[in-house]
């Protein structure tokens, strides 16, 4: 009896913990269903329509419980948002990518449906977040891609960790050093992307309301996140926005440290993997991203048009072309 009670006991936590470590239906996380303003073509017109879309979680070492969506089955493909950013906003890339790939988006702690945590707050322990996920899901190899901070995150891994678990990576218009050191040639400038000669006042521009200008911060990226001529980009933000609610000062907490790294080091020696670049005409960030071509050998720049929504956020208003670009690089 008391054989069977025990047998029952180890049965009843190895069932807990497969329900803890399997992922369940987004639709059922979220709580309810979505609908897109825009009917697209080829994409969901409900977040029901989107069949295999989950959302899973796992407790980093120091205590953090992370969110990450996922979907699809095939080579695995790992999604890095940058600062302020979520899995939501990746929903048409999950969808259409999906079909070919099992990917993976990972909400950084402070942001999506992460957990709120006032330590832990540097781009290396994002990074160590990105390997514990790797660990998580069993990886052992994998191509990454970063978008914005998501490509800072890359760098510091890859300083960290090297690639040995990386097959392929992408690196989507993020500054080399957003901080512009006042010894800096503007030639040097325009190379690491320097875009801040004072991280405080850009921290407190994009997270208290303090004053913007010039030489604050990019006022492109400001001026180009508030259009919405794109029909993807409007869909992706608003099921974003009706499901993730942002706390300004748990997303303030990295942004300091992310703004003062220079990661002119790392791009210039460390890459060692097929590696792709992507920027385009709409972005200031442009000259920054050819630099980096030019020092990761091999890359590819894969630069967007005006017309093909080529700013910072050129993977969310043109995901149909950013997926087949990427597709094309991982391919081939």
């Amino acid at each position: 009896m008391q054989r069977e009670l025990r047998n029952l006991g180890v049965a009843l936590v190895l069932g807990a913990l497969s329900c803890l470590t399997s992922a369940a239906p987004a639709i059922q996380v979220l709580g309810k269903d979505f609908t897109f303003p825009a009917e697209l073509a080829g994409l969901p017109h409900r977040l029901s329509d989107f069949k295999g879309l989950q959302i899973n979680a796992f407790t980093t070492k120091d205590g953090v419980k992370l969110s990450y969506w996922e979907a699809g089955e095939g080579p695995p493909l790992v999604f890095v948002p940058g600062w302020s950013a979520n899995g939501a906003q990746y929903v048409n890339l999950m969808y259409l990518l999906s079909q070919r790939y099992h990917v993976y988006v990972l909400d950084p702690r402070n942001q999506g449906l992460s957990q709120r945590v006032d330590y832990g707050n540097r781009i290396a322990r994002h990074s160590m977040d990105v390997r514990e996920l790797g660990d998580h899901l069993g990886l052992k190899s994998a191509a990454y891609v970063g978008h914005s901070m998501g490509a800072a995150i890359l760098w510091s891994y890859i300083d960290l960790f090297g690639t040995d678990a990386m097959s392929k990576v992408a690196f989507v218009d993020e500054p080399i050093s957003i901080y512009s050191h006042s010894d800096w040639s503007e030639a040097e400038r325009r190379n690491a992307g320097g875009t801040t000669t004072s991280p405080e006042r850009m921290v407190a521009a994009f997270t208290a309301g303090g004053p913007i200008n010039a030489l604050v911060t990019d006022l492109k990226v400001f001026e180009r996140s508030g259009l919405t001529d794109s029909p993807y980009f409007v869909n992706s933000e608003s099921f974003a926005n009706a499901f993730v609610k942002n706390d300004p000062e748990a997303l303030a907490r990295v942004l300091f440290n992310h703004t003062v790294n220079d990661w002119r080091d790392v791009v210039g020696h460390k890459i060692d993997v097929p590696t792709a670049i992507f920027s385009g005409d709409e972005s200031n960030n442009l000259p920054s991203q050819r630099w980096a071509q030019s020092v990761i050998p091999g890359a590819m720049l894969f630069s967007y048009t005006s017309a093909e929504q080529g700013d910072h956020f050129l993977m969310f208003k043109n995901p149909v072309k950013f997926v087949r670009d990427l597709r094309s690089f991982l391919e081939r």
